[in-house]
């Protein structure tokens, strides 16, 4: 084969005159070197095949008629080898990153060769990074860097090594001599870019296809080496394409199919690899497919040959429901409609290029895709959507995706109404700066249009409107053109969505729900995708929580512990115990990503292992911070739904309520402080609480486990009037005061109820009163009572004299001495057929309420209580004569555990979990 000449080469005549040849323009030097390549250096055995015979004719001359008269007579021979089409062929696809190495383009062949079909097409990308070494050394050749020299030859030891590692015999020797003979021309053409200083478009596309031709082949010899016939195939002898605008390419079907038929009649193989993203221009000029053209290859190749699927080979299992990067609990859809994934696309999901679904939808060819790293999983399958498939929630919302980065340009103005021609003004001053409209949405009114544009172009559009605008703005004719920076879109997609009733309202109440704004809606009659636009800094939130609303669970909670001790330690092993029950039967999902307590603490983005809670409270903790607690749940992009729950007692923990509801965190406790502290505080709490979809429980400040809160906000929620609430409240008191008879002393069945751990470790914590105080006030403040702890008048039991008392000791030494004073007041009690009991009431009527000791008769229900028990009367209009009775246990962490594990649960039902 001859070289390649560098500069122009010299007219016939001025050659014979003897003159000096002219320094050609760089024009001519590449439109030399291209007509070289044309006519001599097509890769061997695969000869330029276009008008073979003519070629012949003007190559060889009339010394050479006959070899092409014969040729002429070979090529109409081969031309009744019909191209068989249909479900017999299957097509596969391999990128970059699947012929990346030796190993791998050996793997794509056992996977060719694993495939039953009778006849196989196979597309294949350049090996992963070649191509950008390819456009690197157009790049270097252009810029005059001479370093292109080295560039390329780098190129050609990786496609050595390769070879050499695959192949071995006559294979690898044809694959060699084809490689040099390709890399000389390709040095001498890269010389005469140097030169020139200048490539065109279609000689850097011939350049950066050879990447495709040697993966092509390196597969086909590889094939061939197992015993199984193969040959391959160099797509710019088939596929032709035409300039459709916007840097891309439409395929021209019908000459196509011509070329097609041809070369199959030379080569009618039963397993063929073609190279992807190369094709040809109807003047023989080679080009690319440009942006995802290697899968654009395989499907049209497939529309041509009718194939039963075309099987797009990639590094994951599938399409998934979400980007799993910002979804970890994303998950892998089976299929997919052809407008599904074209929506999906266009949003940005990691699906395929809208360009590839074109021509396979228009046969009803199905697309598989499939993880080549994973064979067992068995991908996703885009094609028409079944008739028959039930048109449910969790079928008609296929996928979630996003867009960032984006502004939203509103221009508002009354006198936009009815005048014809103000959104075509809008979108003509968009298109005139270049800018991409993503999303637009109007109001009915046609008071206000708002469009969606990214960022880096925004600031063009709005000085666009501006000026176009000037005059409207001046008269106030249109109000203003404004600019919001910082948006995201979400879309939701499925082809279902408008035949099934109510998708729109989940959604926008799950984004609701995790407190989202909503800037601005668009959703096409067709109802394929519902878009809404955000603030970028919610975009990951909403994602989650309307992936996690439509395909986790009802209702997916992060959760965070503070105070592990004996409410919060058992409330955990309760979860731990209870956690996959609720997954499988309920579909909630309560991950633990946080415990604190007092020194310190352990954080999980994705949940604690509840098995060896303590052990990592230990060996795997950090320094308590509650600050940091709640900002790595509030940052925590895993989970929409947190919730906070507050197991301790501790006023400081309280305080922090209202700011945590402000974040949209959910708040669950059993401590009693904030709701029984100052009033102002409790009236913001509850304010906040109840303008906003933030939650805040606190059943088991009250009755423990017992639904003393519920029922009665149940009671007021339904109309009944409540004249008065009395009880006992203390589990602790109820235990010593149902122990306090017969002979026994006060001072005994005080230390009893302490040993057994029904008391706090300073007993005085009970007896003082206070706790029941502050659950009364809490039950006076359900009822509307503006009261403040300080005007309920309690009845210490804790004598004066002992009040002063330094330890719990020295008061449980002492106590002894009033048992005299105890005896008296049960002997009374006893003489007139009655028990002491230690109450707290509400009386609504009155406006007040007092915690004091009170004598029952024994037939009263207070009077026959036993253990811990706790009962509480509900007197109202409707439970007038006989009062509505809750009893149970009211001390006790098993039952405290129980009642915030019970808040859990109702907080997911708010949320949206099957209650």
């Amino acid at each position: 084969m001859r070289s390649l000449a560098v500069a122009s080469p010299l007219p016939p005549a001025a050659a014979a005159a003897g003159r000096r040849r002219p320094r050609a323009s760089a024009r001519e030097v590449i439109s030399q070197c291209w007509k070289c390549e044309i006519n001599q250096y097509r890769p061997l055995g695969n000869p330029l095949r276009i008008g073979h015979s003519q070629g012949s004719l003007q190559r060889h001359g009339s010394k050479n008629l006959l070899a092409a008269a014969a040729a002429i007579s070979v090529e109409q021979a081969e031309v009744s080898t019909s191209l068989p089409k249909g479900d017999m062929w299957s097509v596969h696809k391999f990128g970059g990153t699947c012929m990346g190495t030796p190993q791998r383009i050996q793997n794509v062949a056992d996977i060719v060769l694993s495939d039953s079909s009778k006849r196989k097409l196979i597309i294949v990308s350049a090996m992963s990074k070649v191509t950008d070494m390819m456009y690197n050394l157009v790049h270097k050749a252009q810029s005059r860097d001479d370093s292109y020299m080295t560039a390329l030859d780098e190129v050609f030891d990786k496609h050595m090594a390769a070879a050499k590692e695959l192949l071995d015999g006559e294979n690898l020797a044809r694959f060699f001599a084809q490689l040099h003979s390709d890399i000389s021309n390709l040095r001498a053409m890269l010389h005469a870019i140097f030169i020139a200083g200048h490539a065109t478009e279609s000689f850097s596309d011939f350049v950066v296809g050879h990447g495709e031709l040697w993966s092509a082949q390196m597969l086909s010899y590889a094939i061939n080496k197992s015993g199984v016939p193969c040959t391959w195939m160099d797509t710019r002898d088939v596929l032709v394409v035409k300039p459709s605008g916007s840097n891309q390419v439409d395929p021209d079907y019908l000459e196509s199919e011509k070329r097609l038929q041809k070369w199959f009649s030379r080569q009618p193989a039963a397993t063929i690899v073609a190279t992807g993203f190369i094709a040809t221009t109807a003047e023989n000029i080679p080009t690319t497919l440009r942006r995802d053209g290697s899968d654009f290859s395989a499907s049209i190749i497939g529309s041509l040959f009718r194939a039963r699927q075309v099987t797009i080979w990639t590094d994951v299992d599938g399409v998934f429901s979400a980007d799993p990067r910002k979804v970890s609990e994303a998950v892998i859809l089976s299929t997919l409609s052809y407008q599904e994934a074209w929506e999906m696309s266009y949003f940005g999901a990691n699906v395929l290029h809208p360009r590839t679904i074109i021509p396979v939808m228009k046969d009803n060819i199905p697309i598989v895709i499939r993880n080549m790293f994973n064979l067992s999983a068995p991908g996703t399958t885009i094609c028409k959507q079944p008739a028959n498939e039930n048109a449910d929630l969790d079928a008609c919302v296929k996928s979630f995706a996003t867009i960032d980065n984006l502004a939203l340009v509103n221009v508002e103005g009354t006198g936009m109404a009815g005048v014809p021609g103000t959104a075509s003004t809008i979108f003509s001053a968009a298109k005139a700066v270049g800018a991409n409209v993503i999303m637009i949405s109007q109001a009915s009114s046609e008071h206000s249009v708002c469009f969606a544009v990214p960022e880096k172009e925004v600031a063009a559009v709005s000085t666009a409107l501006h000026a176009r605008f000037r005059d409207a703005l001046a008269a106030g004719r249109l109000s203003k053109v404004e600019v919001i920076h910082g948006c995201s879109i979400l879309a939701a997609v499925g082809l279902r969505m408008a035949s099934t009733p109510g998708v729109s309202a989940i959604l926008f109440d799950a984004l609701a729900k995790a407190n989202i704004n909503v800037r601005a809606i668009a959703q096409g009659c067709s109802e394929y995708n519902i878009t809404v636009v955000l603030k970028q800094e919610d975009c990951a939130r909403a994602l989650r929580a309307v992936h996690s609303r439509f395909f986790l669970s009802k209702t997916t909670l992060a959760v965070g512990i503070i105070g592990p001790g004996l409410i919060g330690g058992t409330l955990l092993n309760q979860l731990r115990d209870q956690a996959a029950v609720l997954k499988e039967n309920m579909n909630i999902d309560l991950r633990v990503i946080g415990i604190t307590g007092t020194s310190t603490m352990h954080l999980s983005d994705i949940g604690v292992d509840l098995k060896q809670w303590k052990e990592l409270l230990q060996k795997e903790a950090k320094p308590a911070d509650l600050a940091s607690l709640v900002r790595h749940l509030s940052e925590n992009h895993v989970f929409p739904n947190k919730v906070l729950v507050d197991c301790t007692a501790d006023t400081n923990v309280a305080s922090h309520y209202y700011d945590w509801l402000k974040k949209g965190i959910h708040v669950i406790t059993p401590n009693k402080k904030a709701n029984s502290g100052p009033l102002d505080q409790y009236l913001k709490l509850r304010t906040l609480q109840r303008a906003s979809y933030t939650h805040y429980f606190y059943e088991a400040t009250v009755g423990a486990g017992l639904p003393i809160i519920s029922t009665l906000q149940g009671l007021l929620e339904t109309g009944d009037k409540i004249l008065r609430i009395e009880g006992i409240f203390s589990g602790t008191l109820s235990y010593i005061f149902n122990n306090f008879e017969g002979t026994r002393t006060f001072s005994d069945v005080v230390a009893e109820a302490k040993d057994a751990g029904f008391t706090e470790p300073d007993p005085r914590d009970d007896l003082s009163g206070t706790d029941v105080a502050r659950k009364v006030i809490i039950l006076a403040r359900e009822c509307a009572l503006r009261l403040e702890l300080s005007d309920i008048p309690v009845k210490s039991l804790v004598p004066k004299a002992l009040r002063s008392c330094s330890s719990a000791d020295e008061f449980m030494q002492k106590l002894p001495s009033f048992d005299q004073d105890w005896d008296m007041q049960r002997h009374e009690a006893e003489s007139a057929e009655e028990v002491l009991r230690y109450v707290g009431v509400v009386d609504v009527v009155k406006r007040k309420g007092s915690v004091e000791l009170q004598r029952y008769k024994r037939e009263h229900p207070f009077a026959q209580l036993s253990g811990s028990d706790n009962i509480i009367a509900f007197t109202t209009s409707r439970y007038r004569e006989q009062p509505l009775i809750v009893r149970g246990p009211g001390a006790g962490a098993e039952v405290t555990a129980g009642g915030v594990f019970c808040d859990l649960l109702r907080l997911a039902s708010y949320l949206g979990a099957p209650s």
